[in-house]
């Protein structure tokens, strides 16, 4: 029996329901679902309140689908982690999903133990891609100029990068807020996190750090 402490904690977003309960009938002693949602909304707000280790959330729903459920997450909690999954295997899904912030995508074609091989390769950091889609991301990242890419802002996810901006701008966490529509409670997370990333100490350094990069 594993301990519910070394246990993965997954939340399943999915519009179909025998999908969903087949997900769960398949899962292995060391990943536990802790919650699952059939739409975009209920979703959003059962992820931001279980802070599960994993999401497993399907591409295509009516409401904007997964990468709004990942979007909108991360505005929130920028720690949790997505793995899709889908029906398709189009190209600009793929691509879409994973600069939407997904760290893995994986097709329903997957076994059951292909799947919760992925669910935890994902949870302890890898990325992880069905076969066939793999060459979809390389080839994809591979199109974007070298020098255009910052190694270092390209680990912030979108939120994080707009709340760096503001306080570059010299904004409070009240004011950086009220302009995002979020709390200063959340602009203090976001704040936190790309202070870790970037390897800073305050926010006069992370000021300074964008400036230098013409990020005002």
């Amino acid at each position: 029996m594993t301990d519910d402490r070394e246990r993965i904690r997954l939340f399943v977003v999915d519009d179909h329901d025998l999908f969903r309960a087949g997900v769960k009938s398949e899962l292995p002693d060391d990943i536990v679902v802790v919650g699952e949602a059939s739409e975009v909304q209920p979703a959003i707000e059962m992820i931001c309140e279980r802070t599960p280790t994993l999401v497993l959330v399907d591409v295509h729903m009516p409401g904007g689908g997964g990468r709004e459920v990942i979007t909108k997450v991360h505005q929130t909690d920028p720690s949790i982690t997505f793995l899709a999954i889908s029906a398709s295997d189009a190209p600009e899904d793929v691509v879409a999903t994973i600069r939407a912030g997904a760290r893995g995508y994986v097709t329903k074609t997957i076994s059951a133990v292909d799947l919760a091989d992925a669910v935890r390769r994902v949870a302890g950091g890898d990325a992880v891609f069905s076969p066939q889609l793999a060459g979809f991301v390389l080839d994809a990242f591979a199109a974007i100029p070298i020098k255009d890419i910052d190694p270092e802002l390209d680990q912030l996810t979108p939120r994080e990068r707009e709340v760096l901006q503001h306080i570059a701008r010299g904004y409070t966490y009240r004011e950086i807020g009220e302009q995002l529509y979020i709390s200063p409670k959340t602009v203090e997370h976001h704040v936190s996190a790309v202070l870790r990333k970037l390897q800073l100490s305050n926010r006069h350094e992370l000021g300074r750090w964008a400036h230098d990069r013409k990020l005002i």
